[in-house]
């Protein structure tokens, strides 16, 4: 079974136990349960679920395992025969890794 999940405006396709690096969900510590309910589509081996946009009473339950920086990124702007145009910028992106715990489906009982 696997699930295609909207988080920071990307998406992700995660099934059970993966291990997945979203933007920074805010104020999550380590440990905590997070639901991300912007389910796309949900599949098995027998049905399928596509959602307008999303799914009804379809989730994605996960474990926050930390939080995590990025690769600098670097961002470099110059203007040629203006003398000392040069700007010089670096970027590092701060993620939150979950572990996907279930798929939640309006279907499926969860104990």
């Amino acid at each position: 079974m696997y699930a295609i999940v909207e988080t920071g405006a990307k998406q992700y396709r995660v099934s059970k136990g993966d291990r997945l690096e979203v933007e920074r969900l805010s104020d999550l510590k380590e440990g905590k349960e997070v639901k991300l309910d912007k389910v796309l589509f949900v599949s098995d081996k027998k049905d399928t679920s596509i959602g307008t946009p999303y799914i009804k009473g379809a989730s994605v339950v996960c474990d926050v395992l930390g939080e995590i920086r990025g690769c600098k990124t670097i961002s470099f702007k110059y203007r040629r025969r203006l003398g000392n145009s040069r700007k010089k910028i670096g970027h590092r992106q701060d993620y939150t890794v979950l572990k996907v715990k279930e798929i939640v489906t309006k279907y499926t009982r969860r104990e």
